[in-house]
This record gives C-alpha cells, sequence and structure tokens, in this order.
C-alpha cells in the first residue's frame, strides 16, 4: 500500500477515535450531573434504562478504541491492509468501509460461515 493511502487511513482512524473520546467525555459530563431528580419510579426507570444503554455503546465503542490503537500499529510498522489469515492484501474499498479490519473479504467471509456452522 502507497503512502498517500496509508496517511488516508491514518487520518480516518485518527479522526473515529476523536469522535468516539468526545462523545465519552459527553457520556461522563452528563452522567456525573446529578441536576435529574424523578419522583416518578417510571421515569427514574426510563432514565437508567437510557443510562444502561449509552453505557453499553461506550463499551462498544472502548473495544474499537483498541481496534483502531492496533491498526495504527499496524499502519506503523508496514502490515496495514494485508489480511491476516492469507496475507493478501485487503481491498482499499474494504478498508475505507471498515479502516480497522485484519481479513480480507473473502477470509472474512470464510470465517463467519464457519462460525454460522458451528452454530
Amino acid at each position: 500500500m502507497d503512502k498517500k493511502h496509508l496517511a488516508h487511513f491514518r487520518k480516518k482512524l485518527e479522526e473515529i477515535s476523536d469522535s468516539i473520546l468526545t462523545g465519552a467525555d459527553r457520556t461522563i459530563s452528563d452522567m456525573t450531573d446529578h441536576t435529574d431528580n424523578y419522583p416518578d419510579p417510571t421515569d427514574r426507570a426510563s432514565a437508567e434504562s437510557d443510562r444502561s444503554f449509552e453505557l453499553r455503546i461506550r463499551d462498544r465503542e472502548r473495544k474499537l478504541l483498541n481496534k483502531i490503537k492496533e491498526a495504527i500499529e499496524r499502519i506503523d510498522n508496514g502490515t496495514y491492509g494485508i489480511c491476516d489469515d492469507c496475507g493478501d492484501d485487503i481491498a482499499v474499498e474494504r478498508l475505507d468501509a471498515r479502516p480497522v479490519t485484519t481479513y480480507c473479504i473473502d477470509c472474512k467471509t470464510r470465517q463467519e460461515q464457519e462460525e454460522k456452522a458451528k452454530v
């Protein structure tokens, strides 16, 4: 992969990371604001459900941040865009759609089919 593509993907990964971190900061700020006093148990339950949902989203994003960090490390060490399974190049279109991917479309499809067959 050429330097132009690598710079593009690094920028894309950093933008996603920044967006996630901004959202996490906003969540922390919202959850530490104790002005929400709900006398009605239904309102309180609804607010708690919303908080729980928000925390699940943030946990998924935390996992994505780890994948972003690993992808940037692969850019730095020259292995970004190479399939972990077959060693072929991952299509730029696939990397554009999922910049943290480590598998080409064929290997990922095969992996998903094998997982589906196990169930």
